[in-house]
């Protein structure tokens, strides 16, 4: 991979390498929550790269290769469709076509990813075969104003003296996934269009889910020189049966440019009537046309502007930790925007295929945190309701494994409810993922006071989970307690074993949750307790006192003489090595050990008893927090994004500074480092969501408890002083952790009382 610049707002590739080129394109990524595009480059490039476009929520049910016996089995895995690539513009200098893959010299090559303002520009310099040496600079932006629309400004610069150059800006749904399971076309074009006018459109549906998707371009292009500027028109038009393309002509001497600017269009049926949506993404590249490139660059700027202004994070003192933190929070805001409930966050978002699936129980144990303290609580809300208007699909999914009764089993990965993970030992056994859910729930309403919500719509997936753990259940007469058999836990290098540490506890904290949740509505509004039962065939007395019975009697295992929570039965008779006994030569031991070896082995893939102790850290004290740390980290190989952020808020909150601060670096800078050796394939985009959690909660020491905000800050010895901002109920909050302690400034709203340090204050707002 190219050597990366550190910067404090940018992402800088300063040299060329064709190696290194699939990396970049991940790396490089941009989108705005409703399409996204890796970096590919605009012009035609012959050498090994992966192509991608995609669009949020637009999906194909990709027949499943496995375990179609097995009753219950998904027949499906969902695919993120790879869609119409709208960046094409085939550069042509003297009759060659322009290729970084076949030039003759790279002179130079700059590439530059403005996380400021969420622009992505390239320039190079190149001798063609045919020795005409050229210059070319392109800027684009997916828009955070106007999230239809997308635009391109590629300019190209005469240098070793006159040359005819052709520009031909295409809409091309050529386009296929890497990951299709058979080989499928997931796509039937409908149509495609261009025009003598400079414009041109392609319109897509989705084999068997019919999503219609359309992209249209408009282009203005003049060239600059001596006298000034010169428009050049569209010298030909053609439409073949894939692309919609329109070629531009220039002759320049040395030292004129010729300047292209395109506008996009991008429109889904998702947001449009089907029939409409064609002529929805004609008008979006034609009102975008009409604002001008200028425009819609400083609208697009002043959104970013807002963004950060509620969200940033500023370290002081190591420039890399505050590249990192930036990269990540970037990504995560233009990968998810939350103005629709219908849309999720996808494991890789909108730079690559891999996990095609829109959601995993990774959105609510890592992301709901940032967007609740990044963004007005509606966009955290979203998210939840994604899983609330899921219900009944999660209901059909336990009820296909055998459940009855209203009980709920939340898919491992879906895109609309329904389950499509193809791994049995996920797919039926990962089911803590359900915990996460009403988690979820709690973490919102603990954090915004909305308690109405629970009333709207959090209860009633808190009963259909709680239905479930309920008969998951079984009585153990030897032990006297309630076991949960045959399950995987978040450390996914063990499957199928009995009583998991951390899904017995999670089970029995929400069936608690639950019958709290069902007394503080009995009491609070009778009416909607009557109501809720009625809908939900509801038994207070029966149900609420089961679920009370099976969470107190929940079997949780532990390490004989100590606090250590056992992470399942049997886990000591497996050989208690470390993570330092593995020779450096198999990490990662995903790539190089057998699946056998792995699960045979003690090494533990990403947080799992330290999973529970993360989320549930009021319920144990410092003690077990230090004996389970200190038995299960040295086990942990990290070999899941999801993991090295639990361990530095854990390892921070028991004054491990540089523990905290490794397992921080890794989290956050694990794709600009690509420490797994697979950002080609795309980027963690949920896990960088940890990244913030590490920050926030492990150095800020960020808690909410009782509706009061508590911050106590660790800082790393590398860092002179952290900044963050964040909004909490009404508030806008500026935290400032430096060798004098921490302080805390209420910016905008009203009176808070805040625990800072240990101390209680009263913030009064500014004058």
């Amino acid at each position: 991979m190219s050597k990366l610049v550190n910067d404090p707002w940018c992402l800088i590739e300063s040299e060329w390498n064709s190696e290194s080129v699939r990396s970049s394109e991940s790396l490089f990524s941009i989108g705005n929550g409703r399409f996204g595009q890796r970096a590919n480059f605009e012009e035609h490039y012959s050498g090994d790269s992966h192509q991608g476009s995609y669009l949020a929520g637009v999906y194909y049910p990709d027949k499943t290769r496995v375990g179609w016996w097995k009753n219950g089995y998904p027949e499906y895995f969902a695919k993120v469709l790879n869609a119409t690539n709208w960046i094409s513009i085939d550069l042509y200098v003297d009759g060659e076509r322009v290729d970084l893959n076949a030039v003759y010299t790279v002179h130079q090559f700059h590439r530059e990813l403005d996380m400021r303002e969420g622009v992505l520009k390239r320039k190079f310099e190149v001798t063609l075969q045919n020795q005409c040496t050229i210059v070319v600079e392109s800027e684009r932006f997916c828009s955070m104003h106007s999230p239809e629309t997308a635009a391109i400004r590629y300019a190209v610069r005469a240098v070793s003296g006159a040359m005819h150059v052709e520009l031909r800006p295409g809409i091309d749904a050529d386009v296929k996934n890497e990951d299709s399971n058979w080989d499928d076309a997931f796509w039937k074009i409908r149509s495609v269009e261009s025009q003598e006018d400079g414009s041109a459109a392609v319109l897509n549906e989705t084999e068997k889910t019919h999503f219609e998707t359309a992209a249209a371009m408009r282009n203005r292009v003049r060239t600059i020189h001596e006298k000034g500027e010169t428009a050049v028109l569209p010298s030909s038009n053609s439409t073949s049966t894939h692309a919609g393309v329109v070629a531009y002509n220039a002759s320049l001497k040395a030292g004129e440019t010729v300047v292209l600017e395109k506008f996009v269009g991008i429109a889904t049926s998702l947001h449009h009537v089907h029939g409409q949506v064609l002529e929805a993404a004609k008008v979006a590249a034609k009102d975008a046309e009409g604002r001008t490139y200028a425009t819609l660059l400083d609208e697009h700027k002043k959104a970013w502007m807002s963004i950060w202004n509620h969200g940033d994070i500023v370290i002081d003192g190591d420039v890399g930790a505050q590249q990192a933190i930036r990269f990540n929070i970037f990504h995560l805001n233009q990968t998810y925007r939350g103005d629709d409930a219908r849309l999720n966050i996808g494991p890789k978002g909108f730079t690559g295929e891999k996990y095609g699936g829109a959601s995993y129980w990774d959105t609510e144990a890592y992301c709901l945190p940032f967007f609740l303290a990044g963004h007005e609580k509606g966009v955290a809300k979203q998210l939840l309701l994604y899983r609330y208007h899921h219900l009944d699909r999660a209901i059909e999914n336990a009820e296909k494994l055998g459940f009855s009764c209203g009980a709920a089993l939340y898919p491992m990965v879906t895109m609309n409810g329904e389950e499509c993970h193809n791994e049995w030992e996920i797919t039926f056994e990962e089911i803590h993922r359900n915990g996460a859910m009403v988690y979820a729930i709690w973490n919102y309403i603990n954090y915004t006071g909305d308690q109405a919500y629970m009333a709207e719509a959090g209860f009633a997936v808190i009963l259909g989970v709680a239905r479930f753990w309920a008969q998951r259940v079984q009585w153990s007469e030897p032990k006297q307690a309630y076991v949960i058999l045959g399950v995987t836990g978040p450390n996914e290098y063990e499957n199928n074993v009995n009583n998991n540490w951390y899904t017995n506890y999670l089970a029995a904290w929400c069936l608690q949750y639950a019958a709290d949740s069902a007394a503080a509505l009995m009491q609070n509004e009778p009416e909607v307790w009557g109501k809720l039962c009625a809908e939900y065939q509801v038994n207070p007395a029966g149900e609420v006192a089961r679920w009370k019975a099976v969470a107190s009697a929940m079997y949780q295992p532990r390490l004989d003489g100590s606090s250590v929570f056992l992470q399942q039965d049997g886990f000591m008779d497996k050989e208690q090595l470390t993570a330092s006994d593995i020779p450096a030569e198999h990490r990662p031991i995903n790539q190089h050990w057998s699946w056998d070896r792995i699960l045979r082995s003690v090494f533990i893939k990403q947080a799992d008893v330290l999973q529970g102790m993360y989320f549930f850290q009021d319920d144990f004290n410092q003690e077990v927090h230090e004996q389970n740390y200190a038995f299960y980290e040295p086990k942990t190989v990290h070999e899941s994004s999801l993991s090295p952020c639990v361990h530095a808020i854990l390892a921070s909150k028991l004054g491990k500074k540089d523990e905290a601060y490794a397992h921080y670096l890794r989290t956050a800078r694990l794709d600009l480092d690509d420490y797994n050796k697979e950002v080609y394939q795309g980027l963690h985009i949920t896990s960088m969501a940890g990244t913030w959690l590490s920050v926030v909660e492990g150095f800020g020491g960020f808690r909410v408890r009782n509706g009061v905000p508590e911050f106590k800050g660790a800082l790393p010895a590398k860092w002179n002083a952290l900044q963050f901002s964040m909004l909490f109920r009404g508030r806008q909050l500026e935290i400032r952790i430096d060798s004098d302690g921490t302080m805390v400034t209420l910016i905008v709203g009203e009176t808070l009382e805040v625990m800072i340090d240990g101390e209680l204050q009263r913030l009064q707002p500014a004058d």
